[in-house]
């Protein structure tokens, strides 16, 4: 059997067709991967990132995003929708979602029932941001493959009309082999649907998100490499579906701000050290203070890999960040960057806070535009 679509839909997406630039400054969006960093609990990790989208609501950040990862030490953004619902709680504007589900992990009807029932809790302020990596290493991946229902990655494109399909008011039907047809609903009464981006880092997904008529993300914050070819190839692709929008795109990036750049570089240090750790196959750790990671030296390989890692960050003071986004965001066309806002902590700062983190977006929302 087999479900039978409606044609593909995205609700909620601009109606004008090309790319609109801010030639002065973006607006703002926040992706969080919920950091635990060294001698903090998984619960204060989760309520510093909870105070965190508090703050990104009270100043003007236009979405806020979780990421999916499994069993990382530094990372606690395991489940996006149950973040997302006590994110939405918490909040009264901006709009909270899923960056991304990745969609090998689970069933597309799941998928569904979670994003409908978090469409009934915060209507009109949901994004459900699907991704095809697994967002895990092998041994995980197995581990989520016999422990729970999942997908087949290369049914990846009929999984994501699925899910399309199933959270919109009308619905699917399900056409079984004898021609016989079931209707399929992922909540009984709904009267909107999630918001559906597609994120990547490849030309598969550009290419696929422009077939489908959606939204798209390049995920720069990890990836640094292909984006312009993923633009131009979205764009160049894009059909439009019967929403009539045209193609819409932003962009990630690390950010950290501070009011000084010396503040701001050691602030950096802890992620970067990660980054290196994952890179050169070193055992993975919770994040570190920015003393942990002075006192500890790495290798010359480890030092490479950070000073071009670096390169492609956003480090500095809120004006000087603001620039550098500003441009960013002109370079290639868009009117939206979302920050991952990566800033360390120094030893003695709150638990239950992450003030560098909070910090970075207060700083960067008083020079940038922010505006829902």
């Amino acid at each position: 059997m087999g479900l039978r679509r409606p044609e593909e839909r995205n609700i909620g997406v601009r109606k004008e067709v090309g790319i609109v630039v801010n030639d002065a400054i973006p607006s703002l969006s926040v992706l969080d991967l919920v950091p635990v960093r060294s001698g903090q609990t998984s619960a204060q990790a989760v309520a510093s990132s909870l105070d965190l989208v508090e703050r990104a609501d009270r100043l003007g950040y236009r979405r806020y995003w979780f990421a999916e990862h499994h069993n990382m030490p530094a990372v606690a953004s395991t489940t996006p929708p149950v973040l997302i619902a006590a994110a939405a709680a918490r909040t009264s504007r901006i709009r909270v979602g899923s960056g991304g589900v990745m969609l090998p992990n689970h069933s597309p009807l799941i998928v569904a029932e979670q994003f409908a029932a978090l469409e009934a809790l915060a209507p009109g302020r949901i994004d459900l941001g699907i991704g095809r990596a697994p967002g895990s290493d092998p041994v995980i991946t197995q581990l989520l493959n016999r422990s729970g229902t999942t997908s087949d990655v290369s049914r990846f494109p009929d999984h994501v009309t699925d899910i399309m399909a199933l959270t919109s008011p009308e619905g699917a039907t399900v056409r079984f082999t004898s021609g016989t047809e079931y209707q399929v609903k992922a909540t009984p009464s709904a009267s909107g649907m999630p918001q559906v981006w597609l994120l990547g880092s490849s030309d598969y997904s550009a290419q696929l998100a422009a077939g489908f008529g959606l939204p798209y993300v390049f995920a720069n914050h990890f990836a640094g490499e292909g984006l312009d070819r993923a633009l131009h190839l979205y764009r160049d692709q894009f059909r439009p579906n019967e929403s009539g929008a045209g193609p819409r795109t932003f962009v990630t990036a690390n950010v950290v701000a501070a009011p000084t750049a010396d503040e701001a570089e050691e602030r950096a240090l802890p992620q970067l050290r990660m980054m290196a750790r994952l890179r050169t196959n070193k055992p993975l750790v919770p994040l570190e203070t920015v003393e942990q990671a002075k006192a500890d030296p790495f290798d010359a390989m480890a030092e490479s890999i950070m000073a071009s890692t670096r390169q492609k960050w956003f480090v500095g003071t809120g004006s000087d960040v603001q620039g550098q986004l500003a441009a960013f965001a002109a370079q290639h066309g868009v009117d939206e960057i979302m920050v991952s806002p990566v800033a360390g902590a120094y030893d003695g700062e709150s638990l239950d806070i992450a003030e560098g983190r909070a910090q970075t977006l207060e700083l960067i929302a008083a020079s940038a535009a922010v505006a829902a």
